[in-house]
């Protein structure tokens, strides 16, 4: 929309690079062309501004195919307005000289001229077309048929239009008819995959299997090892009890040589202390023979009285401690008689 300020009584207008503005005062052309900017009186200017940019029209509409089925269709148009000027003079592209608004609607025109040329394109190709082939070819054939039937329609050219492009975004049955022409896809699809799951399944089960005996082939193998290791524990038990008993006769026979020598160190010392000691008491005893010989020579040679005192003295030696002493007086008597002898001897 064209930018309008006023000043004064006069008016400016602002277009924009993609809106072309056609200026006419009194019957005749004063500007014509896009992003203008003039002054202008609003009580003798008519004004119009045409869109030169590509412009976007979405459409949906029903068809029915040979099958008598119902169809939606949904396209786009890219459209853009090639002659303004004949546009212009073809639809209402006026402004209001003092808002910039178009007076009327020109660019619905254009849409339902373009819708209902696409439509009539359409239902011509899906009336020839049943369901199945609209479904898988159709959106093709009828973007083909709707792009060239604009191509071939004279009255675009005519307004100043030019189709840009064509897009056909979706070609849907009814609800119910598109479940129902799921169904045997789906079906097939399920069976797939029961067939796949079945599948997945045997082979789980083989894999099993296979884990199975690989477990068992283990268990045989390992009891098959543990065998082996308790007929080498067996050997190296009966080795080591081999050795041990070798051992223990060597151990034995070594004790047995050295208890013999031992026993003859023994032997020999016991005789060599045994002749010793009898040489010893031999000695000792002749010592004694000499000393006791010596002794009675002795006291053979001494008188009675001196025996009698070292009798006494021995005797005084060895008696235990004598507190007092009691003298009767028959032992006093013969004592002094005693000694009365001796002195007169």
């Amino acid at each position: 929309m064209a930018d309008i300020t006023r000043r004064l009584g006069w008016r400016h207008l602002r277009g924009a690079p993609t809106a072309h503005i056609r200026h006419h005062r009194g019957g005749k052309l004063l500007h014509d062309g896009p992003g203008l900017s003039f002054w202008f009186r609003a009580l003798t200017a008519a004004l119009s501004e045409v869109p030169v940019d590509d412009r976007e029209l979405a459409m949906t509409f029903h068809a029915r195919t040979s099958d008598f089925q119902d169809v939606s269709v949904q396209a786009t148009v890219t459209y853009r307005i090639s002659d303004p000027a004949v546009a212009a003079t073809r639809l209402d592209f006026s402004i209001d000289p003092d808002t910039g608004a178009w007076r009327g609607s020109p660019l619905e025109q254009l849409g339902t001229l373009l819708t209902e040329t696409a439509q009539q394109h359409a239902l011509d190709v899906l009336a020839r077309t049943s369901l199945s082939a609209a479904l898988v070819d159709g959106v093709t054939d009828v973007r083909e048929r709707i792009a060239g039937g604009l191509a071939r329609e004279p009255r675009l050219p005519a307004t100043g239009i030019e189709v840009v492009a064509v897009r056909v975004m979706a070609l849907r049955p009814e609800p119910e008819v598109e479940r129902a022409l799921r169904t045997p896809a789906r079906e097939q699809i399920q069976q797939e995959a029961d067939r796949a799951t079945y599948e997945r399944r045997a082979v789980a089960v083989e894999r099993e299997r296979a884990i199975a005996e690989n477990e068992l082939a283990s268990q045989i193998e390992l009891a098959r090892r543990e065998e082996q290791l308790v007929d080498q524990r067996g050997t190296n038990a009966r080795r080591e009890a081999e050795e041990h008993a070798a051992a223990d006769a060597v151990r034995a026979e070594a004790e047995a040589a050295r208890t013999v020598r031992l026993a003859e160190a023994e032997a020999t010392r016991s005789v060599r202390l045994a002749r010793a000691e009898a040489e010893g008491a031999r000695e000792v005893g002749e010592a004694r023979a000499q000393a006791q010989a010596a002794w009675l020579r002795v006291h053979g040679e001494v008188d009675v009285a001196t025996l009698h005192a070292l009798t006494g003295t021995r005797l005084a030696e060895n008696l235990p401690r004598i507190d007092s002493v009691t003298v009767s007086p028959d032992v006093l008597t013969g004592l002094l008689a005693r000694l009365g002898t001796q002195e007169q001897a």
